[in-house]
């Protein structure tokens, strides 16, 4: 990993999981008529996280970020810092890997998870973001 590149801070990553959490519910609630998230039993709950992980690997593949990481300004990119499509099967596995919960609350001293380790990626501020795009300095400034 470039130590170059500051990666996100927690919180904002918790608050774009929230932002994320709230948009699949709310999807799984127009699919199913809403009812089904109220019932006990109901499999509504698996719904939400499958869409949340389809979502969340899609966005990141297509635009940079799920849902959530693109609203509170945050980004996935390579770990290495050169800018390059990241393989979206991996994306995929890297969204899983932060259903299961575990791998995220396991992080380095540099704020990347178990998740980002595995499949290389880093999750940084948008700033960090648009400048790699531009191909200028990543700067050594704090985490945002």
């Amino acid at each position: 990993m470039n130590d170059a590149i500051p990666t996100a801070s927690w919180g904002r990553r918790i608050v774009a999981l929230v932002v994320d959490w709230i948009a699949s519910t709310l999807v799984v609630a127009v699919m199913t008529g809403g009812s089904s998230l109220r019932d006990t039993g109901s499999s509504s709950g698996f719904l939400v996280l499958a869409v949340y992980v389809v979502e969340s690997a899609l966005f990141t593949w297509l635009l940079g970020g799920s849902f959530g990481k693109i609203a509170t300004g945050l980004r996935v990119v390579p770990a290495d810092g050169v800018m390059r499509p990241i393989n979206p099967l991996l994306l995929l596995a890297r969204q899983v890997m932060v259903a299961l919960v575990i791998p995220p609350l396991v992080f380095r001293h540099d704020g990347r998870g178990l998740h980002d380790v595995l499949i290389g990626t880093a999750t940084v501020p948008a700033a960090v973001f648009h400048a790699m795009v531009a191909g200028g300095p990543q700067g050594r400034a704090g985490r945002g």
